[in-house]
């Protein structure tokens, strides 16, 4: 008697325990592995820890915020000092009206500069938004690793799965053989049957490509060399369970608004914005600035020709106060940043708007692929339960080989589907977990 997988397949059957579940009671040989298995906790941890994408985005949140540095630079001490020789023929001055000096030491920090600290405060809100997209990159990393892991894993038992189709429709085909030498089927059933062998070796060769692809995916993004074996394992029950949604859609959008990064550096921009109008508009304000200088000035260069009394070493401290009359550029700033703030507030709204439709249509993605699930769910149970039908006919002599392999054939590949039902299933949760912000539980 031919041992074949009972399983009932009930609501919290995943896909991958189903084929496992298949593997222990048909008495598969499990795949020959050099190393340990790679868990999908662990295939998401390397994932993050090696990926490309995730060490760029890490970089461009590094110059962002060495960015808001700079600016802020301006509004703490500063310090120079130097030091030259300049031949002077008539009145001792530089280029800029200072005297030449053989050591000069300078001091400046800007008390109040509202066009600056605009700027600043802008630095500061787009560095925000580098840190969400470094969050953004991590989740779609990680949504990537899982994905190819669990398509992998799904993709070597349905090949499992379709070589036992393989097996029962060459059985089949040899019987069909024995039926037309005995001139009990016409010859045209053998046709019929190779096209079916065809078509399962086709599937074979497409699943084998996928998987090739899938692994080597699945090895650019852990890190993984080719010389390690790479043995991915089912997701269990736990890991199914966690992907569930129990949110209402008004909860659910609520979520997916409050957690979706790209709306939240659409806000961050939107306030950049809003600082730089709030500096343009200040900036019709006095700027003031502390600033200290010592020098050292030299004798030949004829001072004692032009002052009464020359004095070697000279300090100066004090506030430097600019007071603008009149700035053409100070209202042209003023205009372009109230419509870059205009511009920031009509693409949040819209933005908002997408991302209440994207979520929409990605809760009822799930919904449908449930849907589709429970049908192939019943689909596979009751090609089981015909399977224990025509087993116990065929023990009894009551129908052929033929019969009872065809049978077999059916329930492979309702297996076949039942486990691609099952996996999209899980892809569209795993995109709706990010969406909402809840992909990180998933994962704990």
């Amino acid at each position: 008697m031919n041992n074949r997988p009972v399983c009932r397949l009930f609501g919290n059957c995943s896909a991958l325990g189903v084929a496992a579940a298949w593997m222990l009671f048909s008495g598969a040989p499990a795949r020959a592995q050099d190393g340990a298995a790679l868990t999908l906790q662990h295939a998401v941890t390397l994932a993050l820890q090696n990926s490309r994408d995730v060490k760029l985005a890490q970089v461009q949140y590094n110059v962002a915020m060495g960015e808001v540095r700079v600016d802020k630079a301006a509004f703490m001490p500063n310090l120079y000092t130097g030091s030259g020789l300049a031949y002077t023929h008539g009145f001792p001055a530089l280029p800029g009206g200072q005297p030449p000096s053989i050591f000069e030491l300078d001091y400046t920090e800007t008390l109040f500069n509202p066009s600056l600290k605009g700027h600043q405060h802008a630095a500061e809100d787009r560095a925000k938004n580098q840190k969400l997209e470094l969050e953004r990159i991590q989740g779609e990393v990680t949504v990537r690793a899982a994905t190819a892991y669990l398509e992998l894993a799904k993709v070597r038992h349905s090949l499992e799965l379709l070589h036992a189709e393989q097996a029962s429709a060459a059985k089949i085909l040899q019987a069909i053989r024995d039926r037309v030498a005995a001139n009990q089927e016409l010859p045209i059933e053998i046709t019929r049957t190779q096209l079916t062998i065809a078509r399962v070796s086709e599937a074979i060769v497409r699943l084998e490509d996928r998987g090739d692809y899938l692994e080597s995916q699945l090895r650019d993004l852990t890190g993984i060399p080719e010389s390690q074996s790479l043995d991915v394992q089912p997701a269990d029950d736990s890991f199914t369970e966690k992907l569930a949604t129990a949110q209402s859609d008004s909860e659910i959008e609520s979520m997916a608004i409050q957690n979706d990064q790209s709306l939240a550096e659409a806000e961050n921009e939107r306030k950049a914005r809003e600082q730089l109008l709030k500096g343009a508009r200040w900036s019709y304000l006095p700027t003031v600035n502390f600033v200290g200088q010592y020098s050292i000035l030299s004798k030949f260069n004829n001072y004692l020709e032009f002052y009464k009394q020359f004095e070697r070493n000279n300090i100066n401290v004090g506030i430097q106060v600019q007071i603008p009359i009149f700035s053409a550029k100070t209202s042209a700033d003023v205009a372009l940043a109230k419509s870059q703030l205009s511009e920031a507030e009509i693409m949040l709204g819209n933005k908002r708007q997408q991302v209440r439709f994207d979520v929409q249509q990605k809760a009822r993605s799930v919904r449908e692929l449930e849907a589709s699930r429970e049908v192939a769910r019943l689909d596979l149970q009751l090609g089981q339960e015909t399977v224990q039908q025509e087993q116990a006919k065929f023990d009894q002599g009551r129908i052929t080989l033929q019969e009872i392999e065809q049978a077999r054939l059916d329930e492979n590949q309702k297996w076949v589907a039942f486990l691609d039902a099952d996996f999209a299933r899980q892809q569209a949760q795993l995109t709706l977990l990010q969406a909402t912000g809840q992909l990180a539980k998933v994962f704990q």
